[in-house]
């Protein structure tokens, strides 16, 4: 893996930076910047040395009102990145930020040394989700070089992910490197170790849980996840959030070394076993029970990794 270090020179330089700004956004206002926190050392060693930057990044959060809220009329927005640049701004890094990559285009020959391009959502552009190749390329043609300070959207084969690295030299942002450093401890962990899995996604989790299955003493499955794992078993999850399609997980579920809530909360606050669950409820969280049972394994845990919210989310 390339890094920062490996470029020969950054001055004058304009470099592509593919950064995960995907945060919460309300009424125009970030909620949590953890995201943009994390990718602010990159921005400033590539600034510091010189570089021209252009990030790059996609963003979900529609801050709006779906037609059924709210009084008067509805107003529905796209999701933008326009408060992200308005939050570099206040950080002492002027944005200029440009609507599409046309407009990235005129901007970036204007770029001068320490100088930054935000472009709106990628995933605008319908040749993002399709890694396809001629956008890629029309990608490469604002940069000089590539580099991925995204680690939770480097699985995605999207064209700012994946075909981008065909058409311009690659490397990985500071970001990048210390998540790749710092989760390769789990390739030869101590133990006991306990995998703990949450999140909503089981399509996107289910190749970590059989990888770990061969090294891990306890995969804890919480979160939405665990509505998947016990519906699996045989339980009723009512309305609870499940996946999408038949995941064929019972095979999965039923190793011993998977945990999976024996109680759990839900809607209303209360708490029911995994067994007493009804047609009508849906399950937002574990339950006390199960805390304490996984509280027992963390404490003895000599090694945890952990993927994902456990609740609600």
């Amino acid at each position: 893996m390339k890094t920062l270090n490996d470029i020969p020179h950054l001055s004058g330089v304009k470099v592509l930076v593919r950064v995960d700004f995907n945060v919460p956004i309300k009424n125009g206002i970030i909620s949590d910047d953890y995201r943009i926190r994390k990718a602010l050392p990159t921005i400033e060693f590539l600034r510091s040395h010189g570089a021209r930057l252009i990030l790059i990044s996609h963003i979900e959060t529609a801050d709006g009102l779906a037609p059924d809220q709210g009084e008067g009329p509805s107003l529905i927005k796209k999701p933008t990145l326009a408060p992200v640049s308005a939050y570099l701004d206040k950080k002492d890094i002027p944005v200029m930020f440009v609507k599409n990559i046309s407009g990235a285009f005129i901007a970036s020959e204007q770029l001068k040394d320490g100088e930054v391009i935000l472009i709106e959502n990628i995933r605008e552009n319908e040749g993002e989700k399709e890694n396809d190749k001629k956008f890629a390329k029309q990608l490469a043609t604002l940069a000089d070089i590539y580099v991925n300070d995204a680690f939770s959207v480097s699985h995605r084969e999207h064209a700012s992910v994946c075909a981008i690295t065909q058409f311009l030299p690659s490397y990985a942002g500071l970001q990048l490197q210390k998540e790749v450093e710092n989760l390769s401890a789990a390739f030869n962990p101590a133990h006991p170790f306990l995998f703990i899995l949450g999140g909503a996604k089981f399509d996107t989790k289910l190749p970590l849980i059989h990888k770990f299955l061969q090294t891990a003493d306890t995969i804890f499955i919480g979160g939405a996840l665990a509505n998947d794992a016990l519906k699996a078993k045989g339980f009723n999850v009512g309305m609870s959030k499940v996946s999408k399609g038949d995941m064929n997980i019972s095979s999965v579920v039923s190793q011993a070394q998977v945990s999976i809530p024996a109680d759990v909360i839900i809607q209303d606050h209360s708490v029911k076993g995994a067994s007493e669950v009804g047609n009508f409820d849906a399950i937002y969280d574990a339950g006390p029970k199960t805390m304490v049972e996984l509280k027992k394994r963390i404490d003895s845990a000599q090694f945890i990794l952990w993927n994902g919210p456990l609740g609600l989310f």
